[in-house]
């Protein structure tokens, strides 16, 4: 994996690109000199999870011919000052599928995201309390 970073202002803007050609803006917030021109760091990271477990989610329903007509998540995440620093206290995940989707396979699929698959669910959770919740329309 590699990542090129550019800054784009005299602030805090970065612009993160992939070997791909994908982008991904990130920046401080106005306190400490930014513009909110993208995603601040632990924002990044907050959306890193939500991500690697929707990949996970999708492909492991998919695999249990699940039909899937949407999907959305919303994160929510508690912080915490730790001397100079700050770190994640909490991290909710709430899941809101869309589709033929039958319950017990979403709760498979969760396990198996938690317990084998996504990888920052495993970083994160070292320091952090992650849940997850779900429903289905």
């Amino acid at each position: 994996m590699k990542i090129s970073m550019t800054r784009q202002n005299d602030y805090h803007h970065w612009l993160a690109t992939n070997e791909t050609g994908a982008v991904l803006h990130l920046d401080g917030s106005p306190s400490i000199g930014g513009e909110n021109k993208g995603f601040s760091p632990m924002e990044s990271l907050v959306a890193s999870l939500g991500g690697c477990s929707a990949i996970d989610m999708v492909s492991i329903l998919k695999k249990q011919r699940q039909i899937i007509e949407d999907f959305e998540i919303e994160l929510t995440a508690d912080k915490i000052k730790v001397a100079e620093h700050t770190e994640f206290k909490s991290i909710a995940l709430h899941l809101i599928l869309t589709g033929d989707i039958d319950e017990k396979k979403v709760q498979k699929a969760l396990q198996l995201t938690k317990e084998k698959y996504c990888s920052v669910y495993f970083i994160l959770s070292a320091s952090t309390t992650i849940t997850y919740t779900y429903e289905i329309k």
